[in-house]
């Protein structure tokens, strides 16, 4: 049969990775948690749960930034575009979704300043606007999650399918068991511990695709080899509105238009999808900020490298007999499915490139569903159930609510993605639909935190009308051109151009328009800091093990230790540590961070946008306007440049979380040292000689001294 793809794993293999491998994870995310609670007194409270303690550092951020934005379709879409548009594919996708996280660092930095002890961005909509909006954009934020979460298990569950023959319904139900366990278990600190992994292996991955693909292939094994193949694939189906019909050129009518697709429905994604929001909330408000730049500087070599690899190796070896459709193309289903990265892998690599294929989509799709987990536990429990159902509930209620609602909404997206995988909605038209549904809402969020004019009105109305003015466009371009609305139809490039960019701009009319119309707000920052975090010693006081007394050091008698007298639970003593270690000299410490980073606030709008413009407007457009079709030797740079810049994305994800966490990390093997060696009463006199050093003294003083140091600024407000 035309276009039939040849399975090279057994079904056994994809319910070993789906299954086995999830299992693996969390029972070690199991694991890790016990660890942490034992040697660094990490409990997981409601707090803790998602917002880790707000305490996060930059290398840790940036790796889950990356993790979390390498969802399936980074690595499938990408090279999707590179199959159908050639070199510029790749590029158009990487830059066009990075610098949305850039932008969001300076966003995160303002959420940090105005409201630090917020859990999600919607709990700061409501504080300013009320209920109505908060409702709004409660639907905006779940929508978003649903997408994304969507696009997934869609997009996972084909390329798992199409390489190990699995059942797709098996796999959309299953995908999420694993990912589900371990972050009920582990909270938000499960997804950064996770996404670390999962970023390690991913990058592993696709650097030995890329030495594959251009250095050691029979086959190929060298840019200049790709290069000749893709040259001769132009000349054999030229790609219709790129300059002379090349592969090798940024001149791409198509690619230009899923370069604009892709950064407005990127934008929603970043600026609606609470899992961005809790990251930056769970960082340490030093970390907020560089921790977003260098995650989005580190994952634009992901699809970059990714595409420039797997999506030109698909077009050079698909002549080849080792090709899976061979002598067949992929047909257009296919493509939009995703399936050009494993066809390549497995042309490339046989089934070894089956194998690696299965085990980085499975990473791809696990990291960030975590995060979606969290994201959408996070709203449920502060801005519904706390917010409108019980607000005076117990952490521990709250955390219950967060595993009933994570429980939920995993069966809810198998049962959806399974709709529309019956439906033959595939991840490539959620991917671009995704800015016509979401992104009308980007703007008035963006206000809410960068403008104190933008009014109630405005902020209600402007999404709802821009959404559908974006769905009518949408529609309406299709049947002005097609003649009638059909999937195909809707997922033609003009339609779907038009849709993005009305649901993106259109706000950006009505909101300044109803703002003016109802006056502006004149919003007192202030009134954000009146959101505050659980109180969480009720939960903490009945979790924490009773903490030992500091043994005699000349104690004659072991087996009179057990008389020894004994202290309150360590927990019961958090309030009184915390009291004590709390000065003067802690709060100022604390109030000149505040105002570096107001400082640093500045610059970083001005950083972030020229980033931005580098990526968007310098680098693309000369190339893009010029026509340019690469030579021989300016893609050999472009793909040495490509790899060294993935190197860069090792080093910042992989080497700098270690050496920034490089002192929990001893204090753990120690603790794991002296109890495998019987000397667990060196554990406890560490632990009692140095409660400073214990994570759940750390998040509570953090929190004390932010509050006295908002109590003096309080004081000198009120002074005469």
């Amino acid at each position: 049969m035309p276009g039939t793809l040849n399975i090279p794993l057994p079904q056994g293999a994809g319910y070993a990775i789906v299954v086995g491998l999830g299992m693996v994870f969390s029972v070690g995310m199991i694991l890790t948690t016990f660890v942490l609670r034992r040697y660094q007194k990490e409990i997981i409270t409601s707090e803790e749960f998602s917002t880790a303690g707000r305490s996060v550092k930059t290398g840790l951020i940036s790796a889950a930034v990356v993790s979390s934005w390498t969802w399936a379709a980074t690595l499938l879409q990408s090279s999707t575009q590179a199959y159908r548009n050639g070199i510029s594919g790749p590029f158009f996708y990487a830059a066009g979704a990075t610098c949305q996280i850039i932008l969001f660092a300076f966003i995160a930095i303002k959420a940090k300043q105005k409201a630090p002890e917020a859990h999600t961005y919607l709990e700061i909509v409501k504080a300013r606007y009320g209920s109505a909006a908060h409702g709004v954009f409660i639907f905006f934020a779940f929508a978003t999650n649903v997408l994304v979460s969507a696009m997934l298990l869609t997009g996972g569950s084909a390329s798992i399918s199409d390489v190990t023959g699995m059942n797709t319904v098996a796999c959309i139900f299953l995908l999420p068991v694993g990912v589900m366990v371990y972050t009920l278990f582990g909270g938000i600190k499960a997804t950064f511990l996770t996404d670390y992994v999962h970023t390690i292996a991913i990058v592993v991955i696709i650097l030995t695709f890329a030495f594959t693909t251009y250095a050691t292939s029979d086959v190929l094994g060298s840019p200049g080899r790709v290069w000749e193949l893709i040259t001769q694939a132009a000349i054999d189906h030229p790609v219709e509105g790129n300059a002379e019909g090349s592969y090798l050129t940024m001149h791409s009518r198509s690619g230009g238009i899923f370069f604009v697709i892709n950064i407005v429905g990127n934008f929603g994604t970043v600026g609606l999808d609470n899992g961005y929001w809790n990251k930056a909330i769970a960082a340490s408000p030093a970390a907020a900020l560089p921790g977003y730049i260098l995650g989005g500087l580190a994952w634009f070599a992901i699809p970059w490298l990714t595409a420039t690899t797997m999506g030109l190796a698909c077009l050079a070896l698909e002549s080849t007999p080792a090709f899976p459709t061979y002598p067949n193309r992929l047909t257009p289903d296919q493509v939009s499915a995703g399936l050009a990265l494993p066809s390549a892998a497995v042309a490339l690599m046989g089934k070894g490139g089956a194998v690696a294929t299965l085990f980085m989509i499975f990473m791809a799709v696990t990291s960030a569903m975590s995060a979606e987990f969290i994201a959408v536990s996070s709203i449920f429990t502060y801005d519904i159930y706390k917010g409108y159902v019980n607000p005076k509930a117990s952490g521990k209620r709250l955390i219950l609510m967060s595993h009933a609602s994570m429980v939920v909404f995993s069966l809810a997206m198998s049962g959806f993605a399974t709709g529309l995988y019956y439906a033959g909605i595939s991840m490539g038209y959620l991917y671009e639909l995704m800015g016509i549904i979401i992104s009308a809402a980007v703007f008035p969020v963006a206000l809410t935190l960068l403008s104190k004019r933008q009014n109630t009105i405005a902020a209600i109305w402007s999404p709802i009308l821009g959404t559908g003015l974006a769905i009518m466009s949408w529609l309406a371009c299709t049947k002005g051109m097609y003649g009638s609305i059909t999937v195909a139809n809707t997922f033609e490039d003009d339609p779907m151009l038009v849709g993005n960019v009305v649901a993106l701009l259109s706000p950006c009319i009505f909101s300044p328009l109803l703002t003016l119309i109802f006056k502006s707000q004149n919003f007192d920052w202030e009134i954000l800091k009146s959101i505050k975090r659980v109180d969480e010693f009720e939960e903490l006081e009945d979790v924490i093990e009773p903490r030992s007394s500091i043994l005699m050091e000349n104690s004659a008698n072991e087996e009179n230790s057990s008389n020894t007298e004994k202290l309150n639970p360590i927990t019961s003593q958090v309030s009184e540590v915390v009291n004590h270690l709390v000065d003067e000299r802690r709060v100022m410490e604390m109030k000149e961070e505040e105002e570096h980073l107001r400082k640093a606030s500045k610059y970083a709008g001005y950083l972030c946008l020229f980033l931005s413009i580098a990526m968007l407007v310098v680098w693309p457009m000369p190339m893009y306007g010029s026509s340019y079709i690469f030579s021989r030797k300016f893609f050999t740079g472009w793909v040495v440049v490509a790899i060294i810049w993935m190197f860069f994305t090792g080093f910042a994800v992989i080497i700098f979380p270690l050496y920034e966490g490089r002192n929990g990390i001893y204090t753990t093997f120690r603790g794991i040292y002296w109890d495998c060696t019987g000397q667990t009463h060196k554990l406890r006199e560490w632990q009692n000689e140095h409660p400073e050093e214990l994570h759940v003294v750390q998040s509570q003083l953090s929190a004390e001294v932010r509050r006295r140091a908002a109590n003096i600024d309080d004081n000198l407000g009120d002074a005469p």
